[in-house]
């Protein structure tokens, strides 16, 4: 007779060898609804809906932690509830019985595939019923409280470094603000040493090159996969073998950008392979330095120049006559070499972001069942 396969996930601390149960969540948790807060006044007990914090209140629903999860709207984000805080009718929150720890159900839901429970047809939904009847895999609770001491020692660097990328895009942007002449100003707020000549109002087009003759899109399932970088409008879609360009470019998006506000702007240096859904520019040479022109590019309100409906469009002849605002030749090596740099410190905080984030998702996979 076949030995029975042993119920544990592929990764385990030390000294863990006993089976995980099979459990109904109905045997490890209590689930509560949330209430209306209207008629509460302000104060400092945050209240939750499915979407995370709303607002601050003078009462509470529970003095324990809890899992929060959407009763109806988005209903695959679990949220960590730290007591005391206040649910909103749209959210579940889910306390801990005694044989399990609050924390390790937060990961627990995690895991959960909760869209496969949705009971409407219309907006997702959940039910307490559904909720309860669930089965998973739990071990014993020391075991809980190994696992879930490290995800949330995890998360807590996670949060960190978060925090980090979205500082140094703030920092950016105040620097981009003083180093860049205001509206109607031929003169930024600060400047390096030994440059005091006004900026020169310019057209697009009096100081860059357009390459786009050069594009040519190919369909993924063409793709021959290489090294190659492979452009659209919001930066690199694939990798593959050949190239459309060589050489210092910025490259603008031309119909397709995610972002409107945040225009798609990418500066390139080396073989790539660029589709048409991307202008391709260079500067102008001893005109415009590549560097400087990738930034001041993103300082043009270039919604504005955009035409068409669902999928705006910046045309060519438009993009060339957008106006720009230009110092002399060594400031803007000066300004572009500066932001590269900074450019290059983002880079790296969002690589090591994503491979926590990486880290995190294999951890999920790996150590439950």
């Amino acid at each position: 007779m076949a030995k029975e396969e042993k119920k544990a996930p592929k990764l385990r601390f030390n000294g863990y060898t006993n089976d995980w149960e099979r459990k109904e969540l109905n045997n490890i948790l209590k689930i509560n609804s949330g209430r209306d807060y209207k008629q509460l006044n302000s104060g400092n007990i945050p209240v939750y809906g499915t979407g995370g914090y709303m607002l601050s209140v003078n009462d509470k629903l529970s003095d324990t932690d809890a899992v929060g999860i959407g009763r109806k709207g988005t209903i695959d984000k679990p949220l960590y509830l730290k007591a005391p805080f206040w649910t909103v009718d749209t959210l579940f929150y889910c306390t801990s019985k005694e044989n399990s720890d609050v924390k390790f159900i937060y990961l627990l839901f995690q895991i959960i595939n909760w869209k496969r429970y949705d009971e409407s047809t219309g907006v997702p939904s959940l039910s307490k019923n559904t909720i309860s009847s669930i089965k998973t895999y739990v071990p014993k609770v020391k075991e809980q409280d190994h696992i879930s001491k490290l995800f949330f020692s995890l998360d807590n660097t996670l949060q960190l470094h978060e925090r980090k990328c979205e500082e140094l895009a703030l920092i950016k942007k105040a620097l981009l603000q003083k180093l860049f002449p205001k509206k109607d100003e031929i003169k930024p707020e600060v400047r390096y040493k030994n440059f005091s000549d006004a900026w020169e109002q310019r057209k697009l087009g009096e100081v860059v090159e357009r390459f786009d003759n050069l594009r040519i899109p190919v369909t993924s399932s063409k793709r021959e996969k290489g090294i190659t970088p492979y452009y659209g409008a919001n930066g690199i879609q694939d990798y593959v073998q050949g190239y459309t360009h060589d050489g210092e470019f910025v490259l603008v998006a031309e119909d397709g950008a995610n972002d409107l506000q945040n225009y798609p702007v990418h500066y390139v240096n080396g073989k790539v392979w660029v589709n048409n859904h991307a202008h391709v520019l260079q500067g102008k040479n001893k005109m415009v330095d590549n560097l400087f022109l990738v930034n001041a590019i993103k300082q043009i309100k270039i919604e504005t120049y955009l035409v068409g409906g669902s999928r705006a469009k910046l045309n060519a002849d438009v993009m060339m006559k957008l106006p720009i605002k230009v110092p002399t030749f060594n400031e803007q090596q000066k300004i572009g070499e500066y932001f590269s740099k900074f450019d290059t410190l983002i880079t790296l905080h969002q690589r090591k972001l994503e491979k926590l984030k990486q880290l995190k998702k294999f951890l999920l996979q790996n150590m439950f069942i």
